[in-house]
C-alpha cells in the first residue's frame, strides 16, 4: 500500500514542480522592481482569496483553528525565509542555475525524514537520492563555484528551509487539515512579510498585474499539489522528484532570457533526470507487484 500511496505523492509532486516553475518565473519577472519580502508578500497575498474560496468551497472553516500553532507558525517563517531568499537570488541566477542548487533539499529532507519521522529509507533510494545529488554537483561545476556567491547562498538557505518546512507538513498532517496548512501558510506569509517589507514598499505597478494573477493560480495549485503529495508518500520517495523543475527551468530560461545551458549542466541535468526515472520505475514495480 506504501508502494501506491508514494506513486500518487510522486504525481502529485511532478504537477507541483511545473506550476511552481510557472509561479517563479512569475518572481523572477517582479524581482528587478521590487524588494525580496516585497516579493514573498506579493506572492501570498495573491494566493490569499484562491484559498479562501477553496477553504468555503469545502465547508471546512470550522477546522481553522483546530491547529498545533507552534508547527504553523514556524511553517509561516520558514514560508517567509525561502520566498525572500529565493526572490533575492532570482535577481541574478538563471532558473536553472538556481533550481540546481536549491536541488540540496531532497537530500536535507531524506536525511531528516528517518530520526524525525521514523520512515525508512531503502538502499535503492539512498542510491538515486545520492546519483540525483551528483548530478547537481556536475551542473554546479568541479570546483563549486556557483555555491559560494551570495545569490547562491540565499539558494542554499532557501533549500534549508524548505528542507524543514516539508518534515514540518508530515508531522501536521497527521493531526491538521489540508484547509487549515493552506490557509494559514499564506495568511502568516502575507502578514509577516507584508509587515517586514511595509518600510521599503513600493507602489505595484499596473503592468505587473497579470503576473500576479498569475503566480496566485500556480502558487495556489502547486500549493496544493505539493501538501498532497507528501499526503500521500513519505518524504523521502516524493521528495527527489523535485528534480523535474529543471527541465522546466531550462525551457523557460531559453524562451524568455535566452539563456542556454553549457555542456556541464546539460550532463548534470541528464544525471539528475536518469535517477528520477529509476525512482518512478522503482515506485511502480513495486505497486504493482503488491497490487496485481
Amino acid at each position: 500500500m506504501n508502494s501506491r500511496k508514494n506513486v500518487r505523492g510522486i504525481l502529485g509532486m511532478l504537477l507541483a514542480a511545473a506550476l511552481f516553475s510557472l509561479m517563479d518565473t512569475g518572481l523572477k519577472l517582479l524581482s528587478p522592481h521590487y524588494p525580496p519580502l516585497q516579493v514573498a508578500a506579493m506572492r501570498a497575498m495573491s494566493s490569499l482569496p484562491l484559498v479562501v474560496a477553496f477553504v468555503a468551497w469545502r465547508g471546512k472553516f470550522h477546522t481553522l483553528l483546530r491547529v498545533r500553532w507552534p508547527l504553523h507558525l514556524l511553517r509561516g517563517a520558514l514560508g517567509i525565509a525561502m520566498l525572500a531568499l529565493f526572490a533575492f537570488a532570482l535577481r541574478q541566477l538563471p532558473l536553472a542555475e538556481a533550481y540546481s542548487i536549491f536541488f540540496i533539499a531532497p537530500l536535507l529532507i531524506t536525511m531528516m525524514s528517518g530520526p524525525m519521522l521514523g520512515e525508512r529509507v531503502g538502499k535503492a533510494r539512498w542510491i538515486a537520492i545520492g546519483v540525483g545529488l551528483l548530478g547537481v554537483l556536475v551542473v554546479l561545476r568541479p570546483t563549486g563555484t556557483g555555491m559560494f556567491t551570495l545569490a547562491g547562498g540565499a539558494v542554499l538557505l532557501a533549500a534549508t528551509s524548505y528542507a524543514v518546512s516539508a518534515i514540518t507538513v508530515r508531522i501536521v498532517n497527521r493531526t491538521d487539515s489540508l484547509d487549515s496548512q493552506l490557509f494559514w501558510l499564506m495568511a502568516m506569509v502575507s502578514v509577516g512579510a507584508g509587515a517586514m517589507a511595509l518600510p521599503h514598499w513600493v507602489p505595484v505597478r499596473m503592468e505587473h498585474a497579470w503576473i500576479l494573477c498569475g503566480i496566485a493560480v500556480t502558487g495556489f495549485l502547486g500549493q496544493l499539489s505539493i501538501t498532497q503529495a507528501f499526503r500521500h508518500g513519505e518524504a523521502s520517495a516524493i521528495a527527489p522528484f523535485e528534480y523535474s523543475a529543471l527541465a522546466w527551468g531550462l525551457a523557460i530560461d531559453w524562451l524568455l532570457w535566452h539563456t542556454l545551458p553549457d555542456r556541464w549542466m546539460l550532463l548534470g541535468a541528464s544525471i539528475i533526470v536518469a535517477s528520477g526515472i529509476f525512482l518512478v520505475r522503482h515506485e511502480r514495480v513495486h505497486a504493482e507487484s503488491e497490487h496485481p
